[in-house]
């Protein structure tokens, strides 16, 4: 079976402790390995603004993670488990083609978890609107909500 890399980017409560957050990385951490995959790179993106309320919150604790695996189940379970974690209010994950840059032809699929009406595998779009995303929300040009982000970041293209 193909290897893939995912981005796993997860939102906490901003009141969340530290051993709080170390205590669902270790469920993802223990998940991954169980399952065979391997985390790449974990990084901390701090407390942030959302751009919407989200479980009564205006802001939370970002947490990103690259993971590679040959199971597709994994992140299945991934997210399932922080579905039932209470201190996770929102999660998200990418998967990205081998050059760990780029998005699937037409579209990477991506799986949000929120509030009502949160819809599950909504289309992305190209490289080019994920980078753009990436370098504006790094920047802290654009708010940091996660469901329906491409909505209101990128414009419509010709011929949708």
């Amino acid at each position: 079976m193909e290897e893939r890399y995912y981005d796993l980017v997860f939102i906490v409560r901003p009141a969340t402790p530290e051993e709080e957050i170390k205590k669902v990385l270790a469920v993802v951490e223990h998940t991954v390995a169980e399952k065979g995959g391997k985390i790449e790179k974990t990084e901390h993106w701090g407390t942030r603004k959302l751009a919407y309320r989200v479980a009564k919150h205006r802001e939370g604790i970002y947490v990103h993670q690259e993971i590679r695996t040959t199971h597709g189940e994994l992140i299945a379970e991934l997210e399932r488990r922080l579905r039932v974690q209470d201190n996770v209010i929102k999660y998200q994950t990418v998967r990205l083609d081998e050059d760990r840059g780029a998005a699937s032809a037409p579209g990477y699929t991506a799986s949000c978890r929120g509030g009502s009406g949160t819809s599950r595998g909504q289309q992305l779009g190209t490289r080019a609107e994920r980078d753009f995303w990436i370098e504006n929300f790094e920047s802290k040009k654009v708010d940091s909500g996660l469901a329906g982000f491409t909505k209101r970041l990128f414009p419509a293209r010709p011929g949708r």
